[in-house]
């Protein structure tokens, strides 16, 4: 009797409409399978879809909701993505978050009874050091001693988790905060400037649409963004080029660190205003997913913030109005990445069954 055994065969030349669709295909998939979801739990789809998808931006309120958290997130994912451009899997960058919120937080908690022009960019300024520093450490550990920087960016994550938390529960903590772990709140100086009056949205999102213009500059119409390129597709050919690449990974990890710090301390100076433990919802893990489903490109990210900010107000509303847990907005990220992944091996490879 004949056997048929299942090969993996990668196709000649991918289809340029296809990996276009795959984000799109991606994010249909991801409905339906809610909907099936949702209809097993004895929930209407449309009804459910509707409270998760719809509902949180049907007023003024909930789109700035929605550019609220859309904000770190697209910021830390183009930062991700100058990594991933060069075949650098960085996936500390929630440590990197917490470390520029550290260090510029630091800076605002110190001249908390101060106000001045100057006090908001220093902090920005330290938190994009804050955040480049502990990015530098898996750069550094990959070219001296040839480490995963998947184990050292992940590990580092909870080693800055862990300072915050000895930060806000020890020397940081606010003597007046009835013994809460949170620090002194900063200044109205230290406080990232609201866009329109009542709603939350801050100028952390003129920051973060600053900086993507900035990367597809860099992506598009610099040498450096063409080495990245090139490195990522085929390190041989970088080194042939002449391409430094210990110099490209210490570049990628301090800006995608930078551009990380930068978001946490927009957060913790924007909607929180002081520091405490729980500063990120995972930002820096979701904002995997981001940068993946926009394509690594500036455009592409901008919109995959979109959507999977609005995974993050679905599951509160879904909470509230559905009695479900919030966990669910999880369960729809994954769904994402899932699909994301499964379609673009298909779109560059093919299943064949030989005898």
């Amino acid at each position: 009797m004949n056997k048929f055994i299942p090969t993996i065969i990668s196709r000649p030349q991918s289809s340029n409409i296809m990996n276009i669709m795959v984000p799109i295909i991606a994010v249909l998939l991801t409905l339906l399978t809610g909907s099936i979801i949702f209809s097993l739990m004895g929930f209407s789809p449309l009804f459910a879809l509707h409270t998760f998808f719809i509902s949180p931006i049907s007023n003024a309120y909930g789109v700035s909701e929605l550019l609220v958290k859309a904000t770190p997130l697209a910021l830390i994912a183009i930062g991700l993505a100058f990594c991933f451009k060069n075949n650098i899997y960085n996936i500390g960058a929630e440590g990197q978050l917490t470390m520029g919120a550290i260090f510029g937080g630091g800076i605002g908690i110190y001249f908390h009874d101060t106000n001045g022009f100057w006090l908001l960019p220093l902090m920005i300024i330290g938190g994009a050091i804050g955040g480049a520093l502990w990015g530098m450490i898996p750069a550094l550990l990959k070219t001296k001693f040839n480490t995963n920087e998947i184990l050292t960016s992940l590990m580092l994550v909870y080693v800055a988790l862990l300072i915050l938390d000895y930060l806000v529960v020890g020397p940081w903590k606010d003597p007046q905060g009835y013994s809460f772990p949170k620090t002194k709140p900063f200044s109205e100086s230290g406080r990232m400037p609201l866009l329109f009056s009542g709603l939350r949205v801050h100028f952390g999102l003129i920051i973060t649409l600053i900086l993507i213009f900035f990367s597809w500059f860099i992506f598009s119409k610099t040498i450096f963004g063409f080495q990245l390129k090139v490195s990522g597709f085929s390190p041989t050919a970088a080194r042939y080029a002449g391409f430094n690449q210990n110099t490209l990974v210490y570049l990628a990890f301090a800006i995608c660190g930078a551009f990380a710090g930068i978001a946490g301390l927009s957060e913790v100076s924007g909607p929180i205003g002081l520091l405490y433990r729980d500063i990120s919802p995972n930002y820096g893990f979701t904002a995997i997913i981001v940068a993946f489903l926009g394509r690594l490109h500036p455009i592409g990210i901008v919109f995959a913030s979109l959507i999977i900010a609005l995974t993050y107000l679905g599951a509160e509303d879904a909470q509230l109005f559905m009695q479900i847990p919030a966990a669910v907005g999880f369960v729809f990220q994954g769904l994402i990445l899932f699909y994301l992944l499964g379609a673009e091996l298909l779109v560059n490879f093919k299943l064949e069954f030989s005898k």
